[in-house]
């Protein structure tokens, strides 16, 4: 009995994660951890840069927590640019890894990101190690940030600030440059969390979870 015990664990720790194991179960954790979050707004495939990277998995609850996973079938190899994006925009950011990456990962990203360990247990589902927690980021641009919002969100909020005139029919790259300057960091920040916190049309290919589900 001890010998299939031990062969039925070899095989299920080599059997790889992939993307949707790991998100499906990322996400329940995550509802579990925040269940105590008066405000709480799980976001799947937040958009970074219009949209040239997305984060698989953003909280929003004070801050905003970028989660990016890379399974055992993931490859590394987008990782470096998605991380300057990343790091311009989020108040923390960890990392989701397949064990195969785990040394790989730490050697790439910053000390500040948190780094999980995704694996399959022998019952077959996902169970997170945390190697290490995420500590806040000191090197936000404002700018990067204030692209988060949709031209009218920015828009609203030049308004709110009184420095809406003359921009009502400007591109959206200048009414990002213009909010970035009139707004300091933190001030930015938090009108971006809030923003996107009541937003309520998004993608249809985005799904979008509440506290409440």
């Amino acid at each position: 009995m001890k010998n299939i015990l031990m062969k039925s664990k070899n095989i299920h720790e080599l059997l790889p994660t992939n993307d949707l194991i790991i998100r499906s179960a990322l996400r329940e954790e995550l509802k579990k951890l925040h269940g105590q979050d008066k405000e709480l707004r799980i976001i799947e495939e937040l958009g970074v840069s219009h949209g040239a990277a997305r984060i698989d998995i953003a909280v929003v609850n004070g801050i905003i927590h970028g989660y990016e996973i890379k399974s055992d079938l993931d490859t590394l190899q987008r990782l470096p640019e998605q991380m300057s994006m990343f790091n311009a925009v989020f108040d923390k950011v960890t990392l989701v890894v397949g064990k195969s990456h785990l040394y790989s990962a730490i050697n790439m990203i910053p000390d500040w990101w948190g780094i999980i360990v995704a694996k399959v247990n022998l019952n077959g589902s996902i169970i997170f190690n945390v190697i290490r927690e995420g500590e806040n980021n000191k090197g936000q641009d404002s700018l990067s940030v204030a692209r988060l919002l949709w031209r009218e969100e920015a828009l609203k909020i030049l308004e709110e600030s009184g420095k809406a005139q003359g921009f009502y029919s400007k591109p959206r790259a200048s009414i990002y440059e213009k909010l970035s300057t009139v707004l300091d960091q933190k001030t930015l920040n938090a009108k971006v969390r809030e923003t996107i916190f009541i937003r309520s049309e998004w993608r249809l290919d985005a799904p979008l979870m509440t506290n409440g589900g």
